[in-house]
């Protein structure tokens, strides 16, 4: 295990830990937040937890996933997309428990973390089947074509993995309105598909012929 390693990954980890308690708290004006507080602990233990396995197990698949620096002029306007998604629905969350703007019901919280963490358990098996999934989209040096288990299903379980998420926090949070730009996420992410098949079409062999095989990218019979 690598100090360099554990150091960057500790500190991204704490790094991200602040930013969404801050982003959640503050906008609420109170740290009595009990949806804020269920969504950092289904958050960030798991991570923690996924992130010391890979660090014993493949720290080469930790270094890719700390790796956030895009080549691609497309991806980096999907990112900055998404930073801006993630801002708005986090700080809205906040400010609608703050105010009390169309909050959903508490058993919509509870319905939002079993979802968070099933999603949370799909995305940890995608990264076990596939150990070249890189943040960034790009082709890597020995790369193969994945087409087994979930990549038999769809192009991209993690993507499919990362919607049930994304779509998850809201509900965790209790707020409709933080829903609601959290759909904005759809639009984001076939958008990174997109690109990102044109590239691997292009530099990853066999990836055309994966095309053909498995039809769909997304949620199977839908896209």
């Amino acid at each position: 295990m690598s100090k360099t390693l554990f150091i960057r990954a500790i500190t991204r980890f704490l790094a991200g830990l602040l930013i969404v308690a801050a982003l959640l708290f503050i906008p609420a004006g109170t740290w009595d937040y009990p949806q804020g507080w269920l969504l950092i602990g289904i958050l960030f233990a798991p991570m923690f937890v996924a992130g010391l396995v890979m660090m014993k197990k493949n720290p080469e698949l930790l270094k890719k996933r700390l790796n956030v620096k895009e080549e691609e002029t497309e991806q980096r306007q999907v990112i900055l997309f998404s930073g801006i998604m993630f801002l708005a629905s986090f700080i809205s969350a906040g400010l609608s428990y703050r105010h009390k703007w169309l909050m959903f019901p508490a058993a919509v919280s509870i319905l939002g973390a079993i979802v968070f963490l099933a999603a949370y358990a799909l995305y940890a098996e995608v990264l076990r089947e596939n150990t070249y999934l890189s943040r960034t989209v790009e082709v890597q040096e020995n790369q193969k074509v994945i087409d087994t288990g979930l990549y038999g299903v769809v192009r991209h379980p993690m993507y499919m993995a990362t919607v049930f998420l994304f779509l998850a926090m809201p509900l965790v949070l209790g707020s409709v309105i933080s829903f609601v730009i959290m759909l904005l996420y759809i639009p984001i992410i076939v958008k990174r598909i997109r690109n990102e098949e044109l590239v691997l079409a292009e530099g990853l062999s066999g990836y055309s012929e994966y095309m053909e095989k498995v039809k769909y990218r997304l949620i199977p019979f839908v896209w």
